[in-house]
């Protein structure tokens, strides 16, 4: 590495978290009531890897549960501890559940191999519900910036009440830079590793 390249990335890492700092300082509430800026989705992956034959089970996708500092529109960024703030004038394109929550269905509808997927009260005669935790959707900036995503499954037999199988999925992603968009861009990566693992998880399962 050139001299001086380290501590450059340190400096900017340094005044970053200063900016947030002073976001978050000036109230989470004020920025909530003020309208983004710009609003940020998730792509969900075309094809999974692995995926078994076609299944004609149907398959339930609650919303996902979350912690309060996940469940919510606005873009996480942790720092050592781990500290929470969040990009100023940026948000998800809905509360960050419903965005992963809507992800999983496309993802598992994207397979073809099932006869039906869908949300609560939506009809399905369902056979399976994949039940999600939240755990981790954020910008690390700890140390090596990265995007980190974590979520725990549960998948559940809905005609007998008893639990199929459990995993935890998670993937890292370095981060180009620490701007929103570079953010979202290694957080949408990150994302597509773990829910194209689940859905190959979840076909092997049913």
């Amino acid at each position: 590495m050139p001299a001086g390249e380290g501590d450059g990335r340190g400096a900017c890492r340094r005044a970053f978290r200063v900016a947030l700092a002073l976001a978050f300082a000036a109230g989470l509430g004020a920025c909530a009531s003020t309208t983004p800026s710009a609003l940020y989705g998730l792509n969900a992956p075309r094809s999974v890897q692995g995926a078994a034959a076609r299944s004609s089970r149907q398959i339930l996708v609650p919303q996902p549960s979350a912690l309060q500092a996940l469940d919510t529109v606005n873009i996480a960024v942790v720092d050592t501890g781990p500290i929470y703030t969040y990009f100023p004038r940026a948000a998800w394109s809905d509360t960050l559940p419903k965005v992963v929550q809507a992800k999983i269905i496309e993802t598992l509808e994207n397979t073809g191999r099932l006869r039906g997927v869908g949300r609560p009260g939506e009809g399905l005669l369902i056979d399976y519900q994949l039940q999600t935790d939240l755990r981790a959707f954020e910008l690390r900036i700890d140390g090596q910036d990265r995007a980190y995503v974590e979520i725990a499954a549960r998948l559940l037999n809905d005609r007998t009440g008893r639990a199929q199988a459990s995993r935890v999925f998670s993937a890292q992603v370095p981060s180009r830079g620490v701007n929103v968009d570079q953010a979202v861009e290694a957080m949408n990566a990150a994302v597509d590793q773990v829910l194209s693992e689940m859905a190959a998880w979840v076909l092997r399962q049913v």
